[in-house]
């Protein structure tokens, strides 16, 4: 894990993270990356058909709500920073959708789901923290309820400040300023044998560029 070995150190990358991300949000719709496979995903989405209570992780600006709310009842969107919240909130004016501030390494579920979605978090999530994150995700479903994921592996040279096989890069802001964030190069076999072992029956899909997709539920 690099230099987030330690609990203190952890909670100091963490913080940092959730900092980088109120930093950006209000450039974060400016800045996304034209990865190839992106569409792919949008087509693996609307085939999965995320209906009845769906509960979005890391929803950010709302990217992802307005495919979601096209098959839904209603959507939980969550996510730590309030300024990516207020700006989702303006973008998808939808009386279906409850937002909730949290921290989703602490966040508790106050009731259960049909259908947990997060996009492009996976990856920000500690290697040391994987299997407690899908356990809080398990939490999160009813006895039949199913998960889609979106991620990618892509990682520049001059983000590998602790070298390629660390999970801790550094990102840097229009202004400069810079922060340390989790980015894990999950490889999509790796990742779907690991979570099986975890009582998972999730395939995850490489597409034709770094993205990938998961859909599944509990075995």
């Amino acid at each position: 894990m690099g230099s987030a070995g330690t609990p203190g150190e952890l909670g100091r990358l963490l913080g940092e993270q959730v900092t980088y991300y109120r930093s950006l949000a209000a450039d974060y719709l400016n800045q996304g990356l034209d990865l190839p496979g992106g569409d792919e995903l949008t087509e693996a989405l609307e085939a999965f058909r995320p209906a009845g209570s769906v509960l979005e992780l890391a929803c950010g600006p709302g990217v992802w709500t307005p495919q979601l709310l096209c098959h839904a009842t209603d959507v939980t969107a969550v996510d730590a920073s309030p300024e990516m919240l207020a700006i989702a909130a303006a973008r998808v004016r939808d009386d279906r959708v409850r937002f909730v501030q949290a921290d989703l390494f602490t966040w508790l579920p106050d009731r259960r789901y049909d259908v947990v979605f997060f996009g492009f978090w996976l990856s920000h999530v500690p290697p040391g923290c994987f299997e407690s994150f899908w356990a809080m995700v398990a939490d999160c479903l009813t006895e039949d309820g199913r998960v889609f994921f979106a991620d990618d592996a892509y990682r520049t040279p001059d983000e590998l400040i602790e070298g390629p096989r660390s999970s801790t890069i550094r990102r840097r802001l229009a202004d400069g300023s810079s922060y340390r964030i989790v980015k894990v190069p999950h490889r999509p076999p790796d990742l779907e044998q690991r979570l099986r072992q975890l009582g998972w029956q999730i395939t995850v899909t490489a597409t034709s560029g770094p993205v990938y997709w998961g859909a599944g539920g509990r075995g």
